[in-house]
């Protein structure tokens, strides 16, 4: 996006961010699956008529990379550092949580929410309904012990949904990721 297109504006409700723009909905959704078109659950394509909605980790990643604009319902304008600290007091850990988030989507990858594996995120290649989520994935802060009972239970998680599992090590304090990946298999 250019300069002037920059100023996509997202107004905070609540733990989402809606664009209600039609065309700034479609623009931001073809950029990399961002958000989810408000009544439509799978989207076949860009062209939804619907306002968009997005949640924390993807507003803060695109208010960072300067494509969206932030306002309250006021239309006061919401800085990355006060969007930082509200979906902080919403989400545990989201900072050790957003630093992946933002490391995977920089790395090309289309992050999504993981719920509904029971882990923090999917992770595609190219998008859903394009392919299948090869990976889910699990955010530990640097220090967190991974032990025996989280192995055994992040492989029959994976092997479950036919994935791999992969434990991302966050160190909010340098702004790294380390990435663990497991890949089961049947002897």
């Amino acid at each position: 996006m250019d300069g002037e297109q920059a100023k996509v504006t997202a107004e905070l409700v609540g733990d989402r961010l809606i664009i209600w723009s039609i065309e700034h909905s479609q623009e931001i959704y073809r950029m990399g699956f961002f958000g989810k078109p408000v009544g439509i659950p799978k989207p076949k394509d860009s062209n939804f008529n619907a306002p968009l909605t997005l949640d924390l980790f993807e507003g803060l990643y695109l208010l960072e990379k300067g494509i969206i604009r932030v306002v309250d319902r006021d239309d006061r304008e919401v800085s990355f550092d006060q969007l930082l600290r509200i979906a902080s007091r919403i989400h545990e850990d989201f900072k050790s949580k957003f630093i992946v988030y933002r490391d995977l989507r920089n790395r090309g990858f289309v992050v999504t929410p993981g719920i509904k594996f029971g882990c923090d995120f999917a992770i595609y290649e190219h998008g859903p309904g394009i392919d299948h989520a090869p990976a889910i994935l699990e955010v530990k802060r640097k220090g967190d012990k991974i032990d025996a009972p989280d192995f055994v239970r992040a492989g029959r998680l994976a092997t479950s949904v036919k994935k791999l599992f992969v434990f991302a090590i966050s160190d909010p304090d340098k702004n790294d990721v380390k990435y663990l990946v497991s890949k089961w298999w049947k002897a």
